[in-house]
């Protein structure tokens, strides 16, 4: 068996770098590390355990420029965004205090007797973390799990191993040794973490299919899971939206990391009494956004992560044409590892693009003259991650009746402060933020005790 991992430029398909594998018979040892330093890592205390978090997050920065970029080179999005994205990691403090705030043990009391529910740590979580954002996603998951007390073994995706190396030696030239430790390799290393009777949590973000294969594996020993998978996000053009903002909003919410996010807008219902002036804004507004390589300052759209993904996504916009839909812009004559951004007007039901999940730069467009219909049909996914409706007098009513985890009411999907990132239906299990997302990563125990003279 090759013993490396190579990672390969989504752009022009050339190696980067290559990194070795960890071997198969060496996990089982690095659980055993993992567990006893989590012991002496769930004796500190919160605030010990922040200072470390915070330090950790300071070296990241420290280190900003080379994992954006290997970010851009590895992914294939532009640095831009690459950039924003390990930025983004630089506020674990906050996050770190979230999590303490949510997990303080609550006391229950009346006279001669007290109830205290605390919060434990688990012990060692496993995270698989996902290619389209390698950093980000991980982070999100590793914060919280040590912030509890828990020591974390992530296994990162295959397709970007380089980047998640650089951002977890990062954080562990300050982290004491074996808290986070890295697993690199396939399917078989991410099977021998769920398969352990020593991981107590696993954080999975990816397929659907895998995560139901994760969730029967750690059925087992009754691990603790939060698996964030899918998603066939909606938006509603209700007939009275702010047709120019919402255009706006349609194309980039559906293209940007070249349509590859989860909480990218996959089908568009608009009103066939605005749908002629809405398309056209759609056609008029995405000629703006130019494909091209993670350093070029003008390309938004960068490359299709591999030729699996790529063909998948032509395939999609070729059974919807050949099944009637009409095509607005590009569709066709691709560059090599690129998907030129493209419109589809007239998207039915019973195209693949209307129910499976796609992952690319697509707008995909539905018409409607009835909005209860509408509904039931965004409705009819298997996913329900989240949605959008852009509107004014009956957006309040629309968005209540949509099957999701997340709503964006004329703006994108996400809150203010420390919110859950959470699905309905078949886009995950669990959740992570907010206080009910951050008790996921502990064992609640109960303690009562009564007050006498005995």
């Amino acid at each position: 068996m090759d013993d490396m991992l190579r990672s390969y430029n989504p752009a022009d398909g050339k190696l980067i770098d290559q990194i070795p594998k960890t071997p198969l018979d060496t996990i089982p040892y690095m659980i055993r590390e993992s567990k006893e330093a989590q012991l002496k890592w769930a004796a500190l205390s919160f605030d010990e355990r922040i200072g470390f978090i915070e330090k950790a997050a300071e070296k990241v920065g420290l280190h900003l420029p080379e994992i954006a970029e290997l970010l851009g080179r590895e992914m294939g999005k532009n640095l831009k965004s690459a950039i924003g994205e390990v930025k983004g990691c630089l506020k674990a403090r906050r996050t770190a205090e979230y999590v303490k705030e949510g997990l303080k043990p609550q006391v229950r009391s009346k006279p001669g007797i007290e109830t205290v529910i605390e919060y434990l740590p688990l012990g060692v979580c496993a995270i698989i973390s996902p290619w389209n954002y390698p950093v980000s996603m991980a982070h999100w998951m590793i914060i919280p799990a040590l912030t509890a007390g828990n020591s974390v073994i992530l296994k990162p995706s295959e397709e970007t191993p380089l980047v998640s190396q650089a951002y977890v030696d990062a954080l562990n030239e300050v982290l004491p040794k074996n808290v986070l430790q890295i697993v690199q390799g396939g399917i078989e290393h991410g099977s021998a973490l769920v398969n352990s009777p020593d991981i107590a949590f696993i954080g999975f973000t990816g397929s659907k299919e895998t995560g139901k294969k994760i969730m029967s594996s750690a059925s087992k020993t009754l691990k603790r899971l939060i698996l964030e998978l899918g998603g066939k996000d909606p938006l509603i053009v209700l007939n009275d939206a702010d047709i120019d903002t919402t255009a706006r909003f349609a194309i980039i919410n559906s293209i940007e990391n070249s349509g590859q996010m989860c909480i990218a807008t996959e089908r568009i219902f608009v009103d066939e009494r605005i749908a002629d002036e809405f398309v056209q804004k759609l056609a008029d507004y995405i000629k703006d956004y130019k494909i091209g390589t993670f350093d070029d300052p003008d390309a938004f759209v960068g490359p299709i992560i591999n030729e699996k993904q790529r063909q998948l996504i032509l395939d999609h916009i070729d059974d919807a044409i050949a099944k009637g839909a009409k095509l607005i812009y590009g569709g066709k004559d691709h560059p090599e590892h690129f998907v030129i951004p493209t419109i589809l007007d007239g998207i039915t039901d019973d195209m693949r693009i209307a129910k499976e999940e796609t992952f690319g730069p697509v707008v995909c467009v539905t018409r409607y003259n009835d909005l209860d219909k509408a509904i039931e049909s965004a409705n009819s996914a298997e996913y329900g991650l989240g949605a959008s409706v852009f509107g004014h007098q009956y957006v309040q009513e629309t968005a209540d009746r949509l099957n999701v985890g997340m709503i964006g009411i004329n703006t994108v999907i996400g809150g203010i402060g420390d919110v859950p990132w959470v699905g309905a239906k078949q886009s995950g299990f669990g959740y992570h933020g907010s206080p009910e997302g951050h008790k996921q990563f502990t064992q609640t125990r109960l303690k009562t005790r009564v007050f006498n003279n005995i």
